[in-house]
């Protein structure tokens, strides 16, 4: 999947935000609605909503009385079985922003009947997903002296928006104590095996990815093949164990501060 230029601020679906000028923020909503999409497998859609079913279902033990359901942008009629509620709040399971958050998600949801749905930022986006993947690549590295770290990430050919988010990740990593920390793109250069020349036996590559789809089961492992990298590759940031934790404390602080029809079981 790749994203265009972002020529496209007009259409750019409001975000929620923590407002902190109106003072001490409302009690969460004891329900809600909320909605996790990502962009799925077209070829093999069923292993990848099975997947982000698990993570919804992950997200909802730690919010009583909330709906939290699923759906992939790979099975057209999902978003229209997964609305079941006028308002709620959207999870974009996306490593950036770009069209297919500002643009096509939104005009997909309006097709589904969820034009009201709040959009909120996508996951790679959150600092606290980033900080995660720093202390992912920190404990598969702990105990060594020179630590190196490849990101693998998906990139764009049309927008510096994927990339910029990895590289951010990337300075994070270097402040927090890696010798080297590089990015790799799938669809972008400098491509993986570019990068990945010349890590050390010890480097791991941790894949900047939302799930496990095919760029992480098959393009990664063969480009790291083709540069003769010989680490570790970890799992992908999205299928950490703390990551439904993390969504789910996005969606209490979005309750927080928005409307109060927004959301509302």
């Amino acid at each position: 999947m790749t994203d265009v230029p972002l020529a496209f601020a007009e259409r750019r679906p409001k975000l929620a935000q923590r407002d902190t000028s109106k003072g001490a923020p409302v009690t969460v909503p004891p329900s809600g609605h909320a909605l996790i999409v990502a962009h799925g497998q077209p070829s093999d859609p069923a292993p990848a909503e099975v997947e982000l079913a698990a993570i919804a279902a992950a997200v909802a033990a730690h919010l009583p009385g909330w709906h939290v359901a699923s759906a992939t942008l790979a099975d057209p009629s999902a978003l229209a079985r997964a609305i079941t509620n006028p308002t709620g709040f959207v999870y974009p399971m996306f490593m950036s922003a770009g069209w297919f958050t500002a643009t096509h998600l939104p005009d997909r949801l309006a097709a589904a009947g969820g034009a009201d749905w709040q959009l909120l930022t996508p996951f790679g986006l959150d600092r606290e997903v980033q900080s995660l993947a720093v202390t992912l690549a920190l404990n598969a590295t702990r105990g060594q002296s020179r630590p190196e770290v490849l990101l693998a990430a998906h990139g764009s050919f049309r927008s510096i928006a994927p990339s910029s988010v990895a590289y951010e990740v990337t300075r994070q990593m270097l402040q927090a104590g890696f010798v080297r920390a590089e990015a790799g793109f799938i669809d972008q250069s400098p491509r993986i095996a570019e990068v990945a020349q010349n890590f050390g036996p010890d480097a791991v590559c941790l894949p900047f990815f939302a799930a496990r789809g095919g760029h992480v089961t098959d393009d990664l492992p063969q480009a790291l093949a083709a540069a003769g990298f010989r680490g570790r590759i970890l799992p992908p940031v999205g299928l950490d164990p703390r990551v439904p934790g993390v969504i789910a404390r996005t969606l209490q602080s979005a309750a927080r501060y928005a409307p109060a029809s927004a959301g509302d079981g």
